[in-house]
């Protein structure tokens, strides 16, 4: 059996346009029809960073600290923070997640010391804050950062997601387009876009060992 050797296939955004106007039985005939539909791929692709369904786009940065200074602006690409440490001497240490109340109750939030905890403050340009506040200017802080996916800009770019994911693009823009276009169609593409996203949202889940440990506590001994 002779197989392609190729690896290599990809869609461009006008790839998907067409692809989901042929879903819902349409044409591309119009500037207007690529215009709304890159709309409507740009509000899926936020609709899946509110879900958390871009895994592939965590990145790992850091902060140098400076001492006194408990308050740092990052990116505006950062959607979220999902793990923060402090580097010390070469030593990493876990800081703890606070919620905005916990924060706000901190009585003391220019305490100095080794951090060991952060809280995230998720305006238009984001905000770490860290308490203690840093002791000195040698520590680093390093977190992993869940960031904005790129734009479906040029209709001959490529999206900013793996093939694993393609099929799942493909049938929420689809449904998406049913939604103003083809409203007779709206439920099967709906009933597959939640398939797709489902299976989709189940491999881009973080995968660890999982180990079941016996439970003594109901044996009686004697």
């Amino acid at each position: 059996m002779s197989l392609s050797g190729s690896k290599d296939f990809e869609l461009d955004v006008a790839d998907y346009v067409e692809e989901a106007f042929e879903r819902c039985g349409l044409e591309v005939r119009t500037g207007y029809d690529l215009k709304t539909a890159k709309r409507s791929l740009n509000l899926l692709l936020a609709d899946w960073a509110n879900r958390g369904l871009n895994q592939w786009t965590i990145k790992q940065r850091s902060q140098a600290l400076v001492q006194g200074t408990g308050n740092y602006n990052l990116d505006k690409d950062i959607i979220d923070i999902l793990s923060v440490v402090v580097r010390r001497d070469g030593t990493d240490y876990s800081l703890e997640r606070l919620s905005r109340d916990e924060y706000l109750t901190i009585p003391t939030k220019t305490t100095q010391s080794r951090p060991n905890q952060f809280f995230l403050d998720r305006q238009l340009t984001p905000s770490l804050k860290l308490w203690p506040v840093p002791e000195n200017s040698t520590d680093v802080v390093y977190y992993d950062a869940l960031t904005r996916m790129d734009d479906a800009d040029v209709y001959t770019n490529t999206m900013d997601l793996p093939f694993r994911f393609y099929p799942c693009l493909a049938a929420g823009l689809a449904y998406y387009i049913a939604l103003k276009r083809a409203p007779q169609r709206i439920q099967v593409l709906k009933s597959i876009y939640e398939e797709e996203f489902q299976r989709a949202a189940e491999e881009d889940r973080d995968r660890a060992s999982f180990n079941v440990a016996p439970s003594f506590s109901t044996y009686r001994i004697g």
